[in-house]
């Protein structure tokens, strides 16, 4: 699979006539709290993209920047009997998406996507754009739509 960056964002976004801007800065917004310094929002509001590997079958958990993912729950829900977080290699193989860049939408259609209940607590949510250092502006409701995603509640 071929990288995917902040142009297949951009791209997913022309395609379906929606104007969203990605804000861009010029250092890393990688992790949850360097990403809400730098919007000047709550950490809660950073929608991190997570690739998981239930029984090595990848799925994508979108989850509120100020919680963890609950293993026991993903389990119940894939009935699967091993969870682990993806590494690198995995996460650029399955999602075409460097670690820290991975968006929530421009992903392989065939890719599992659940967004954690976790972020219905906010009006305004903050993906990864595609890089490391950018990130766009949506809604929960809206984010469930253009992914496809199914809601569940995954945090701990």
């Amino acid at each position: 699979m071929r990288l995917r960056g902040e142009n297949e964002v951009r791209e997913f976004f022309t395609n379906r006539g929606i104007r969203k801007e990605i804000h861009v800065f010029s250092e890393s917004t990688h992790n949850s709290e360097l990403a809400a310094k730098h919007l000047g929002v709550a950490v809660g509001q950073i929608a991190k993209t997570i690739l998981l590997l239930v029984d090595e079958a990848p799925m994508v958990v979108v989850i509120s920047g100020d919680r963890r993912v609950d293993w026991k729950k993903v389990k119940a829900l894939r009935n699967g009997r091993r969870v682990r977080l993806a590494g690198p290699e995995d996460v650029e193989k399955h999602t075409g998406f460097p670690v820290g860049a991975v968006s929530p939408v421009a992903l392989p259609e065939d890719l599992p996507i659940y967004l954690d209940s976790s972020l219905l607590r906010f009006e305004t949510v903050f993906p990864a754009g595609g890089e490391t250092n950018n990130m766009f502006r949506t809604t929960p409701e809206e984010s469930l739509s253009l992914t496809g995603a199914k809601e569940a509640d995954l945090a701990q």
